[in-house]
């Protein structure tokens, strides 16, 4: 499986550069409902054109065609942003099914990249356990020699010595500093690379293992502010993440799980201007396969796994297997807190942006995690419209991105033309029809998204 997807990676990376070599710079996008990103009400009617990648008009299905343009007919879709991640992995992984502390290499980097795009996510936040390769990734990307989702990067992250993250790594993919000077350094070290953000572990992984102090992450904090760079936690207990938020974090990368949160946590969330990154496919991952929901029989789904994990999750005994650990029923626990707690948190006014932890272990399958977790958020009691802006405007805003996750004239042109109304029922977002990236139609895989 790993050395198929190795060579359609290669088939696909191909196509992709034939087409920018061949195809029109310029594109009319004629006549679709426009859902802009900023959570604004649909536009019906509505023509897009495309130049040099960026948005050049947005106006009425009538519009003018430019001499040279290419014309794509889109009556009856809708058009959102391309989704942007802000808590997604690379590398970690083979073939979606077996964690590896030797994955971190090109070509499963690189394949990943364009598994993310072709399921419409245009950008994605690989928050931590990166091989330094990673800023080379993104230089490629900058200078137009790779494509795949665009990359930003919280490089490898900071931990602690036997402690969070629990994943099979090698040593150069995540910094252990054993004190507080260490961990200034590899902020420092950080800070050179240009990382986006600062990723650090704060979990005590209940119980088991050790919990990076207060005194740590609190110089981490002050040295990446120093370096002008925000820090994102990983944290899953509420007293974490009130320390945290107390001392300067700037994003929480994952739900409060352990109890509801209270109304000064949400004040002081609310007061500071803290983001909040829900990532439900975390805990649903542990235990949803188990309940053979229907989306696992979709073709959107099992392409997206591959046909080594559907094997595992196929297996007649999976399901007992995994309701018969007994973490499962906490999982489920978790999952549930973190449901309510979103609601009270959005509902509040805090900063809501969106992410999956897509990567991370098998079963947070890339692409397919987002599009789920847009369904998780409207279950959890957003409205379509409000995952749909948490997962292209707003979090354009967390990653300090103003040129992209709204549609409108100077933006990149990263779309997803839908064949179905999401706003009808978000899991319409699953019927993608294309996907535009910098300008560029990079859907390459014929029935893929039905």
């Amino acid at each position: 499986m790993f050395l198929r997807l190795m060579v359609l990676s290669g088939v696909i990376g191909a196509g992709v550069s034939l087409a920018q070599q061949t195809s029109a710079r310029v594109v009319l996008l004629r006549d679709v409902r426009l859902i802009d990103g900023t959570g604004s009400l649909p536009r019906e009617h509505i023509s897009l054109l495309l130049r040099d990648g960026r948005i050049a008009a947005v106006g009425a299905a009538d519009m003018a065609v430019p001499t040279g343009a290419t014309v794509v007919e889109l009556h009856g879709k809708t058009v959102i942003p391309g989704l942007i991640s802000a808590h997604s992995h690379l590398g970690l992984m083979i073939d979606n099914v077996e964690s590896s502390a030797t994955a971190y290499m090109r070509e499963n980097v690189t394949t990943q990249l364009k598994q993310f795009e072709q399921y419409g996510v245009t950008t994605i936040m690989s928050l931590g356990v990166n091989r330094d390769l990673v800023y080379e990734l993104r230089e490629e990307q900058r200078a137009g020699r790779l494509g795949g989702a665009t990359i930003y990067t919280a490089g490898r992250g900071i931990g602690v010595p036997g402690g969070a993250p629990g994943l099979p790594a090698a040593a150069d993919q995540i910094y252990r500093p054993k004190s507080v000077n260490e961990a200034r350094e590899d902020v420092d070290e950080l800070a050179a690379h240009h990382a986006d953000i600062v990723k650090i572990w704060v979990d005590k992984q209940n119980g088991t293992a050790p919990e990076m102090s207060p005194e740590m992450y609190r110089a981490v904090i002050d040295e990446a502010h120093g370096k002008h760079l925000r820090v994102a936690a990983h944290e899953y207990a509420l007293e974490d993440a009130k320390r945290l938020v107390a001392d300067g974090v700037d994003v929480l990368a994952h739900s409060v799980r352990d109890e509801v949160v209270d109304d000064a946590f949400v004040q002081a969330m609310k007061r500071r201007g803290v983001w909040y990154v829900p990532t439900f496919t975390v805990d649903e991952s542990l235990f949803i396969y188990a309940d053979r929901p229907e989306f696992m029989q979709s073709e959107f789904f099992r392409q997206a796994a591959g046909h080594l994990l559907m094997a595992k999750l196929d297996a007649p005994d999976y399901p007992k297997k995994i309701n018969d650990d007994p973490q499962t029923m906490q999982h489920r626990k978790d999952f549930a807190i973190g449901q309510q707690n979103l609601k009270k948190l959005f509902d509040a006014g805090v900063n809501v942006g969106f992410g999956t932890d897509s990567g991370a272990l098998p079963g947070r399958i890339p692409g397919f995690a987002e599009h789920r977790e847009l369904e998780l958020m409207v279950r959890a009691g957003l409205t379509p419209m409000q995952a749909i802006t948490a997962a292209t405007g707003e979090n354009a805003k967390l990653l300090h991105s103003s040129d992209r996750g709204t549609i409108a004239v100077g933006k990149r042109a990263d779309l997803v033309v839908l064949d179905a109304n999401p706003l009808i029922d978000i899991r319409n977002t699953r019927k993608i029809v294309s996907v535009y990236h910098d300008g560029q139609n990079v859907t390459n895989l014929p029935g893929q998204m039905r």
